[in-house]
């Protein structure tokens, strides 16, 4: 299988990758360059330099050291985008709110998703996921692929949380439409996981209703419906590394609402704990 064949991201035009220079951001570099050869997109490679100076002058000074102190880092990127033929564009801005800023430079050049590091795999989950990309999750921008630091995207199957939220049927929409155009796509799973027993018949009138869909556009890849009963979060981490699955596909946690059947924090337990890429979808 050729991995720069694939195309999880669709008919992405403009990536967006939010680095901080942190060994943490690796796996985001390296999958924001892949899927901009993959996609021949445009990779904008952004860093917000956190500005809390009272005058413009000092904060001109903390956006030149910020980006001085990460030209290293730049350079790398720079490198690795030439030698695949990506075109790049850097940009360095101050903010006192950079989780906002990354967003709105998402929204200003028009990207069609965010790319952010994910750190390691212990500690307390803010560390887990990422205090950074946590509060830009938050924002609610359609499309933010978290990376860990050592996964490589191969893009041969996919895993899609599935539960009665607009953001979650987003998620799965975009897996079926991914079924259609991504020539290495070979299965999709979605999985429905009800916390309790009583819950199941709720789930699987969820899966009934993509199975649906799914009949109706005539798939050229496997797609399998299962219901879990159990911890959403541990449910799905589990399924998606026993089927080693590319990339997880889940709706953002929604603002003040609990969907029935999977929580909102649920999304975050899954971003810090996968072993794969996971793609947050906002409807």
């Amino acid at each position: 299988m050729d991995r720069f064949s694939t195309s999880l991201l669709g008919e992405a035009k403009t990536i967006l990758l939010a680095t901080d220079g942190s060994h943490y951001s690796d796996g985001a570099v390296q999958e924001a360059i892949f899927f901009g050869q993959a996609c021949r997109a445009r990779l904008i490679v952004l860093h917000v330099v956190s500005v809390q100076a009272e005058s413009i002058t000092a904060a001109n000074f903390a956006v030149r050291k910020g980006r001085e102190d990460l030209m290293p880092h730049l350079d790398q990127i720079r490198a690795m985008a030439r030698d695949s033929g990506v075109e790049l564009e850097e940009v360095v801005v101050g903010s006192s709110r950079p989780e906002q800023t990354i967003v709105e430079q998402a929204r200003l050049r028009e990207a069609d998703v965010i790319f952010m590091g994910r750190h390691g795999r212990a500690g307390r989950l803010s560390l887990l996921v990422g205090q950074m990309t946590n509060r830009v999750l938050a924002q609610g921008f359609p499309r933010v692929l978290v990376a860990p630091k050592e996964f490589i995207i191969t893009g041969s199957q996919v895993l899609v949380a599935i539960n009665d939220s607009p953001n979650s049927r987003q998620a799965a929409r975009e897996a079926l439409s991914l079924g259609t155009s991504c020539a290495t796509l070979q299965r999709i799973t979605m999985l429905a996981v009800a916390p309790r027993e009583g819950d199941r018949s709720g789930a699987e009138q969820i899966l009934k209703e993509i199975y649906t869909q799914s009949s109706q556009m005539e798939l050229p890849v496997t797609c399998d419906f299962l219901v879990e009963v159990g911890d959403p979060a541990e449910r799905i981490v589990s399924m998606a590394s026993e089927r080693q699955v590319d990339m997880i596909l889940i709706g953002n946690r929604g603002k003040g609402v609990v969907p029935r059947i999977l929580k909102a924090h649920v999304t975050d337990n899954v971003i810090g704990r996968a072993h794969c890429a996971v793609l947050v979808v906002q409807a």
